[in-house]
């Protein structure tokens, strides 16, 4: 309520601002009025204007003389024209102001000049004004001088509702805007990732079980007094699966998932960064358990005090408000904070201490019996040739990651399409590994013998320590 109301006052102060505004510019032909309408008046006094009128828009066309005066000062009549007569000069003139004309016309009246429908060959005043002409003017309504001001408020109205929505995250399906989290979520019953689309970590999962029991059942391990780890930190090589893992374990407890990546947190406006964690975890309190998993958390992490920007640092101000919610004076109760990254050396050491990150699960690249695991799981919806033989596959890519092996089933039947076969066999699968670890085949290119020599001979020593080893 009190937001509402600091934000009424805030617009009325801007509509007011903006209405004295405009009015200042509005009024700033007044001068320029008052130095026409003195102009004038002094041709007037003067006896030298002719004839004047008053066009409608405030527009005075005027007919003057031009004195001449002697070396003493003494006037010795007008300036001529060719005819030896008085030369007629024309000046116009825009005035906007209505009453300055009024005080024109009665400036005129004073003089006894005679209006136009009264115009006869001679002068009875004895004056060189002989006639004026005024052109009526429409009247103008109330309402329509006031229209600039009406629409000016209007506009900025409307603009100040479209910005607040903005800020107050007003888009359907997001979870906020410029200021709000941008994390994603996915519903516990939407998660179709389980422990068992995870192949080849085992000791990973193992580790991961604890905080999917503790979100499925926390009251287990409330009356023992044990506390489930607060913060679970993934560690390890690109690809080797720690988002995935992070899936699985939302999946497995069937709690809401929010994702988002560590860059996301920093902006270069000061505060967001911070303000985007608040609302995070705030987003995640609002269920009773949830998981929170920050991906690259490197890029908010780093360690504090090594940037150009030292401890005013928008980044900094990002971990601190980080650090806070994940281990301050409130309480976190079923929200559990997952992170990865592959550089765990340079984050900050109290992001790493127990209370923040209780458990670090190293994931790292699959042995053997992994990747024959890994393999079995991509090949679940392609269909083989029955000579595929996943565990020669397994003892062939040494190194290859979940995302490797799956990049390189994916290549086996990208192949195996563009042979138009029904089945993948092991040949697409054998040609998929050289490609993605030597580069396409150069076909075109011109071999000399020599250079047969030494393939013949290098693939002679691998054949040979072959067959006795």
């Amino acid at each position: 309520m009190k937001a509402n109301f600091k934000n009424i006052i805030m617009l009325v102060v801007m509509v007011l601002a903006v209405v004295i505004a405009v009015s200042l510019f509005s009024g700033l032909g007044d001068d320029k009025d008052e130095f026409v309408y003195s102009e004038l008046v002094e041709l007037l006094e003067k006896d030298l204007v002719t004839d004047f009128e008053i066009s409608e828009g405030g527009e005075v066309t005027v007919h003057y003389l031009k004195p001449i005066y002697g070396a003493n000062g003494s006037f010795e009549g007008y300036e001529k024209d060719g005819k030896g007569e008085n030369k007629i000069y024309e000046e116009s003139y825009q005035i906007s102001y209505t009453v300055q004309i009024e005080k024109l016309i009665e400036k005129a009246e004073e003089l006894k000049a005679k209006p136009d429908t009264e115009l006869g060959d001679t002068n009875p005043t004895g004056t060189n004004l002989q006639w004026y002409n005024i052109v009526p003017t429409p009247e103008t309504p109330w309402y329509v001088m006031y229209l600039p001001y009406i629409i000016t408020a209007v506009v900025i109205i409307a603009l100040w509702i479209f910005l607040m929505k903005q800020t107050s995250g007003g888009g359907a399906g997001k979870i906020g805007s410029f200021s709000k989290s941008k994390a994603k979520v996915v519903g516990g019953d939407k998660n179709a990732v389980k422990f068992a689309d995870v192949a080849g970590a085992d000791e990973e999962k193992a580790e991961l079980e604890e905080v999917v029991e503790f979100l499925k059942d926390p009251e287990k391990f409330v009356k023992l007094g044990a506390r489930i780890p607060r913060g679970v930190l993934l560690v390890g090589p690109p690809g080797t699966g720690k988002t995935l893992l992070a899936k699985a374990v939302a999946g497995e407890a069937g709690v809401p998932f929010f994702s988002i990546s560590g860059s996301d947190f920093v902006e270069m406006y000061v505060g967001v960064g911070a303000s985007r964690v608040r609302d995070l975890f705030d987003n995640a309190r609002k269920t009773p358990a949830s998981i929170i998993f920050i991906d690259e958390i490197d890029a908010v992490g780093r360690h504090r005090g090594a940037g150009l920007g030292g401890g005013h640092d928008e980044r900094e101000q990002t971990l601190n408000q980080l650090l806070v919610e994940m281990d301050g004076f409130g309480t976190n109760s079923g929200v559990i904070v997952m992170a990865a990254t592959n550089r765990p050396d340079i984050l900050d050491p109290a992001l790493l201490r127990p209370g923040r990150f209780d458990r670090r699960v190293t994931v790292n690249y699959p042995d053997i019996k992994g990747r024959e695991e890994i393999l079995k799981v991509h090949c679940r919806n392609k269909p083989l040739e029955e000579t595929v033989d996943l565990k020669k596959i397994a003892q062939t890519t040494i190194g290859f990651t979940g995302a490797e092996l799956a990049n390189l089933m994916n290549e086996a039947a990208l192949r195996a399409a563009k042979k138009n076969k029904a089945l993948i066999g092991m040949i697409d699968i054998e040609e998929s590994y050289m490609k993605l670890i030597l580069g396409p085949q150069k076909k075109s290119k011109v071999r000399t013998e020599k250079d047969n020599k030494l393939c013949a001979y290098h693939e002679a020593g691998h054949a040979v320590a072959s067959y006795y080893c």
